[in-house]
C-alpha cells in the first residue's frame, strides 16, 4: 500500500470511530428511536475490507457499527439523518440505526433478521455473474450469524455457483453475551469454508493492512471466476452489544488486553515508523473529522421527521415502476 491509501485508511477509522461515539452520545440524550450497536474497536475490519472495493462493488452490510457506511460513501450527515429517523436520511427515516442501505453507492444494507442478509448477497452476487457486470459482493456478518441455517445453505450456493461474493466475519468473540467458544463446536468460523470447498482465511481483524489484503485478493479470486471467499476477522468490540450494555459478563482482564491492541492506535504507531504520520498530521485528521461529525450532528437534528403518512407509502409499488 502507498503512503495516500494507508492515510485513507487511518482517516477512515478515525472518523468512523468519532461517529459512532457520536451516535452513542446522541442516543444518551434520548434523541435516537430504539437501540445503538456500536462498532467501537472493529474499525480495521470494515474500513479495510470496503477499502479493497471498487467503488461500484456491492456490499452487504450489517449492524454493527457505521465505519463501513462511511468508507462505502454514504454522506456522514444523511446516515446520521437516518440514524434518528429523519426524511433526510439516506432511507428517508425509515429504517433507523440497525439496518441501513444506500442504493447511491451500492450499499444493499443490514438486516433485521440477520441470517437475511446471506440470502441477498447471494441474490446479488448471482446476478453479477449472470449479467457479467465485473462486480462483486461483499458480505459482512458477526460470529453468532453463523450458526444460522442461511450461513450454511448460502455459502454452500456461492461454492457450488461460484458466485463472485467475498464472505466477512468481524468475529468479535461474542455473539450479544455469548461468547463463540460457547456456542461453536469449532476454533474458528473460518474452519467451515472446507465444508463447502472454498478458501478460508483467520486475519487479525485490528490490522487494517492485513484485512484489505486479505478481502483484495479474495476480490480477484471472485472476479476470475474462481468463486467465494469466507475471511473471518478476529476483532473485539470496545462496548457491549448494544449502547445499553455494560458488558459485565465479560473479565476485565479480557477487555484491558484487547484495548491495548487497539486498531487504530496500532496502525498509527506503524504510519509514524514509517515517517507518514506525525503529531501535525494526527491532529489534522482528527479536526477534520470532529468537523465532519458535528456538522453531521447538526444537520441531522435540525432535519424534520417524515409525516405520519410517510408510514403508509413505499410499501407498494406499482408496474409503472417496476
Amino acid at each position: 500500500m502507498d503512503a495516500e491509501l494507508m492515510l485513507q485508511l487511518y482517516y477512515d477509522m478515525v472518523l468512523g470511530r468519532m461517529f459512532d461515539e457520536r451516535v452513542v452520545q446522541i442516543h444518551a440524550r434520548g434523541l435516537i428511536p430504539g437501540s445503538v450497536f456500536p462498532g467501537i474497536g472493529e474499525e480495521a475490519t470494515f474500513v479495510g475490507a470496503v477499502r479493497a472495493l471498487n467503488r461500484d462493488d456491492y456490499m452487504v452490510s450489517c449492524h454493527r457499527g457505521h465505519a463501513h457506511n462511511l468508507a462505502k460513501g454514504t454522506d456522514a450527515k444523511r446516515l446520521l439523518a437516518e440514524i434518528l429517523g429523519k426524511v433526510t436520511g439516506c432511507c428517508q427515516g425509515r429504517i433507523g440505526a440497525y439496518a441501513i442501505a444506500d442504493a447511491t453507492c451500492n450499499n444493499l444494507g443490514g438486516h433485521q433478521v440477520l441470517s437475511d442478509g446471506f440470502t441477498v448477497a447471494v441474490g446479488a452476487a448471482l446476478a453479477q455473474k449472470r449479467l457479467k457486470t465485473g462486480r462483486i459482493v461483499l458480505a459482512f456478518f458477526g460470529d453468532g450469524a453463523s450458526s444460522l441455517g442461511t450461513f450454511h445453505e448460502c455459502l454452500n450456493l456461492s461454492s457450488l455457483w461460484r458466485l463472485p461474493v467475498v464472505w466477512v466475519c468481524n468475529n468479535d468473540l461474542y455473539s450479544m453475551s455469548t461468547r463463540f467458544d460457547h456456542m461453536s463446536a469449532v476454533e474458528n468460523v473460518a474452519d467451515r469454508a472446507s465444508a463447502y470447498n472454498m478458501p478460508g482465511l483467520v486475519v487479525d481483524g485490528n490490522d487494517v493492512s492485513k484485512v484489505y489484503a486479505a478481502v483484495s485478493q479474495a476480490r480477484l479470486q471472485a472476479l476470475s471466476g474462481e468463486g467465494p471467499t469466507l475471511i473471518e476477522c478476529k476483532t473485539y468490540r470496545h462496548r457491549g452489544h448494544s449502547a445499553s450494555d455494560l458488558r459485565r459478563y465479560r473479565p476485565e482482564d479480557e477487555v484491558e488486553v484487547w484495548l491495548q491492541r487497539d486498531p487504530i492506535a496500532q496502525f498509527e504507531r506503524l504510519l509514524r515508523e514509517r515517517g507518514i504520520l506525525d503529531d501535525r498530521r494526527v491532529e489534522q485528521i482528527a479536526s477534520e473529522s470532529r468537523k465532519c461529525v458535528d456538522e453531521a450532528e447538526e444537520f441531522a437534528i435540525n432535519s424534520p421527521e417524515p409525516p405520519p403518512e410517510a408510514g403508509a407509502q413505499l410499501i407498494f409499488c406499482s408496474s409503472e415502476v417496476i
